[in-house]
């Protein structure tokens, strides 16, 4: 008995495993969510002093230098340029600087355990740690138990912890990182490239096109007529994005929950919350939300809607 039949007469065993790996990768998400727009900063910063180098005198480059490092300062970032990656410097509290022992970082129960305190100076973690983690797992295994066992799975749970790691440093900075959403736009290719989904690659390489076009021309026309800018270029990256993996026939109900849900929530915030209208919004969250949607329920969403129409 190989693997899959073994997993698939063992159902509930796989779902379980497949909860407590990805309340792993939920840990490691945060760490992805909290430190990408810091490495992109750290970044962005060396290349305006690399620019200013060939514009200014030496004394001039230097003054410059440290107002960038001021102004792009963040957190654990120092003047000095001390490594800091991924892995690099090990997890610590942001209060105190304690670092964080393997046993405090257990997803969820460390936090349980801590009661969402510092084990060493007592400030509050915040429980967006362990939401973030169990909703990672919980989604994880609503993919699982949709697919089943075959290796369209693994490849919906990259999409989906994708998804939520974008959606979060979107929210949080207003930003998605190319070195995200390139790849998955590569990796979706591949995955209709090898037939591991029913979409076609040709469908694939339609999707990104069209995905990719159909917001850079909102963009432009919206450019065009109010002279601002309303929205960034990641957002149609990421529809591209969602085309390659859930080829172009899946663009406009993607479009059309990402702008209902968007607006909803918009208008909520305005009327309910007092949000200034002048504060922009990240469209992100919305377009992951509506691709994770279409990604299990697209087809059944699509055939409700031609019953009922008459289609």
């Amino acid at each position: 008995m190989n693997i899959i039949s073994y997993l698939n007469a063992n159902l509930d065993f796989f779902l379980f495993s497949v909860f407590l790996f990805s309340l792993l990768i939920g840990s490691f998400l945060n760490v992805v969510i909290y430190r990408t727009p810091i490495m992109l900063k750290r970044e962005w910063r060396i290349d305006c002093v690399a620019f200013l180098s060939d514009e200014l005198e030496p004394a001039e480059l230097k003054e410059q230098a440290y107002l960038i490092s001021d102004k792009m300062k963040n957190g654990t970032e120092s003047k000095k340029e001390d490594t800091f990656n991924l892995s690099v410097p090990r997890s610590r509290c942001p209060s105190c600087g304690h670092q964080i022992t393997a046993l405090e970082n257990i997803p969820i129960i460390s936090w349980l355990v801590l009661r969402g305190k510092c084990s060493e100076c007592q400030s509050r973690i915040s429980i967006r740690y362990p939401i973030i983690e169990l909703t990672t797992a919980l989604l994880s295994v609503l993919v699982a138990y949709y697919f089943g066992v075959q290796w369209f799975t693994l490849a919906a749970l990259f999409l989906t912890w994708a998804l939520i790691t974008l959606t979060m440093i979107d929210y949080d900075t207003q930003l998605l990182p190319d070195n995200i959403t390139l790849p998955f736009l590569w990796l979706g290719f591949l995955v209709n490239l090898l037939g591991i989904s029913d979409i076609s690659l040709q469908n694939s390489v339609i999707g990104a096109m069209v995905g990719y076009l159909s917001l850079w021309s909102v963009y432009q026309l919206f450019k065009l007529i109010t002279g601002k800018e309303g929205m960034g270029y990641g957002d149609f990256k990421l529809l591209a994005v969602l085309g390659a993996w859930l080829g172009w026939q899946a663009l406009p109900l993607i479009l059309f929950l990402s702008a209902l849900v968007g607006a909803v929530v918009g208008i909520s915030l305005i009327l309910f919350m007092g949000r200034d209208k002048s504060i922009p919004i990240p469209f992100g969250p919305y377009l992951a939300s509506a691709g994770f949607i279409s990604l299990l329920w697209g087809e059944p969403i699509k055939q409700l809607y031609f019953s009922i129409s008459g289609i």
